[in-house]
C-alpha cells in the first residue's frame, strides 16, 4: 500500500502545488481591518477542494461570546464506513496580515517558487496544511479505510474567537476518535516531528498614567517622570539580568529532550550580530519549556510628533508565553500581581485583559501517537521526533474537552525558515509531499486499530 500511495503522490503532486498557489492568490486575512469578502471567496474555495475529495461540504458559522457571528469555516464528510473509526482533519484558511510589503522579495499573494520552496503568504500557515488533508484524500479516494471528517477553520489567526461555541454547536459533526491538526512544525526541513508540547499565551493591555495633561519638560523635568521612561522602568522588572523570566509563580523546566544549535536560533531569528541570547537552561527549554514575555506593542508621542513636553501617559501589550503544565487564570493572576508591585513613583495603571489561552501537553503513549510517528518516518525516510514548540495553539486543549475520549495529534509542515506571520514566508515543497503521504499512511493505519 505504501508503493501505491507514493507514486500517486508522485503523480499528483504538481496538480497538488497548484491548488496551493491558488490558495496564496486569495488574501484571506481574517483581522477585521481587512475585506471580510476574500473569507468567504478563501471558504467557498476550499469547500469546492473537499467536494472534488469526495466529501460533502458546508460553510458554516457561529457567534463568539460577544454575539458576533464568527468567521466561515468550511466542515466537510466522508460517506460513512460503518465499524471504522472516524479521524478529523483541522487546518485553518485564514492567513495573517502581510506587514510591510517593501519587505517582501516578491508581491505576498503572488506565489513563487525558488529553491525548492513556495513563497507567498498563507504558503505554509495553513494553506500547505489545507494541502496535506486534500492531498492525504486524494491519494486514497476510494479506498478511503475511515471515516472522515474535515475543519477549515477561517479566523485562527485572530485567536478563534467563536471555536469552542462552533464545538458546541457542531458537535456532532466533528466528533471523532482521532484529531489531525496540521498547523504546526517540523524540526527542520527533511526532518519530520510531532508537537508533543505548546506554550500557552496570556495578552494584557496595560496603561499607565503619571499626570492629567503634557507639561513642559523644561519647566518640570526633574520633578516628574515621563509616562514612557516609567513605564520603560517597569517593563524591566519582568526580566533577571540574564534575561530570564523574573515574575514569580511561573512553571518552568530549564531542560528539554533535544539540542538547539546556537548558530541555528541566531540564523533562523536574523539576530544582529553581537546581540546575546537571553535566559538560562537549554536553549529549546526555554522556547518550548520556559515562559517568555514580550512587549508587542506601544502607543506613546510618535519621533515625528515629539515636542519638548513630558508625555503624561503610554499603552503597552505585554504577551506572555506559558510553559506545559500551567494553570492559565493562575499565570494571569502571577502577571498582573507583578505590574501592580513594581509599578514606578505610584504611577496609575490601569490592566486590560486580551486573550488567555492554555498550553498544551501530548498523549505520547497512545496508539495515535506511535502511528503517526511510524507514518512520518516512512514518508520523510529518516526518524521522527518529538519537539516542544514556543508558540501557542490555544484550542487545541479546547478540542481535548470538547472531545475527551478522541486522540490529538499536532502534525506540521512548517520549519524554521518558514518565515510564519513574517515577510517571505515560504513552504518547503519536498516536506509538503512527505507529509501528504504520511497522513494517508496514518489515515490507512488507524483503520487497523
Amino acid at each position: 500500500m505504501s508503493k501505491q500511495l507514493r507514486e500517486k503522490n508522485d503523480q499528483l503532486f504538481e496538480q497538488f502545488v497548484e491548488e496551493l498557489k491558488t490558495l496564496v492568490r486569495i488574501p484571506s486575512i481574517s483581522s477585521g481591518s481587512f475585506d471580510q469578502k476574500n473569507m468567504v471567496k478563501s471558504a467557498e474555495h476550499v469547500a469546492e477542494l473537499f467536494t472534488q475529495a469526495g466529501l460533502e461540504t458546508q460553510i458554516l458559522t457561529a457567534k463568539d461570546e460577544a454575539g458576533n457571528e464568527g468567521r466561515p469555516a468550511v466542515v466537510a464528510q466522508s460517506k460513512p464506513i460503518e465499524g471504522a473509526p472516524t479521524v478529523l482533519l483541522y487546518a485553518h484558511h485564514d492567513v495573517q496580515p502581510t506587514g510591510d510589503e517593501s519587505r517582501w522579495h516578491t508581491p505576498p499573494f503572488e506565489p513563487q517558487e525558488r529553491d525548492g520552496r513556495l513563497y507567498g503568504r498563507g504558503s505554509s500557515d495553513d494553506g500547505a496544511g489545507i494541502i496535506v488533508h486534500y492531498g492525504a484524500l486524494k491519494l486514497l479516494a476510494e479506498k478511503l479505510p475511515v471515516n472522515v471528517k474535515v475543519f477549515i477553520e477561517g479566523e485562527e489567526e485572530i485567536g478563534s474567537p467563536s471555536f469552542e461555541n462552533f464545538l458546541k454547536k457542531y458537535h456532532d459533526q466533528l466528533d471523532a476518535d482521532y484529531i489531525i491538526v496540521a498547523d504546526s512544525n517540523n524540526w527542520e526541513a527533511g526532518k519530520p516531528a510531532l508537537t508533543s508540547s505548546l506554550r500557552g499565551v496570556i495578552q494584557v493591555t496595560v496603561r499607565l498614567q503619571m499626570l492629567e495633561h503634557a507639561v513642559h519638560s523644561g519647566m518640570f523635568g526633574g520633578v516628574v517622570m515621563d509616562a514612557v521612561t516609567a513605564a520603560s522602568r517597569l517593563i524591566s522588572t519582568f526580566h533577571n539580568e540574564d534575561g530570564s523570566v523574573a515574575v514569580e509563580g511561573l512553571v518552568s523546566k530549564e531542560t528539554a529532550d533535544v539540542n538547539w544549535d546556537e548558530q541555528a536560533v541566531r540564523r533562523d531569528t536574523s539576530m544582529i550580530e553581537g546581540t546575546e541570547l537571553i535566559g538560562r537552561g537549554d536553549i529549546a527549554s526555554r522556547i518550548w519549556t520556559q515562559p517568555a514575555i514580550s512587549v508587542i506593542g506601544m502607543d506613546s508621542t510618535s519621533v515625528a510628533h515629539a515636542s519638548n513636553t513630558i508625555q503624561p501617559e503610554c499603552t503597552f501589550v505585554i504577551s506572555m508565553r506559558t510553559a506545559p503544565g500551567t494553570v492559565a487564570a493562575e499565570a494571569h493572576e502571577a502577571l498582573v500581581k507583578h505590574i501592580k508591585e513594581h509599578t514606578p513613583f505610584g504611577a496609575r495603571v490601569t490592566i486590560a485583559d486580551g486573550e488567555l489561552g492554555p498550553a498544551y501537553e501530548a498523549d505520547l503513549e497512545g496508539t495515535g501517537a506511535r502511528i503517526a510517528h511510524e507514518a512520518l518516518s516512512e514518508a520523510w525516510g529518516v526518524p521522527s521526533v518529538n519537539i516542544g514548540g514556543g508558540g501557542s495553539i490555544p484550542f487545541i486543549s479546547t478540542f481535548k474537552e470538547q472531545f475527551p475520549g478522541a486522540q490529538v495529534l499536532v502534525t506540521g509542515v512548517e520549519d524554521p525558515k518558514t518565515n510564519a506571520h513574517s515577510e517571505n514566508e515560504s513552504q518547503d515543497l519536498a516536506d509538503l509531499k512527505a507529509a501528504i503521504l504520511a497522513e494517508a499512511l496514518m489515515l490507512t493505519q488507524f483503520a487497523k486499530q
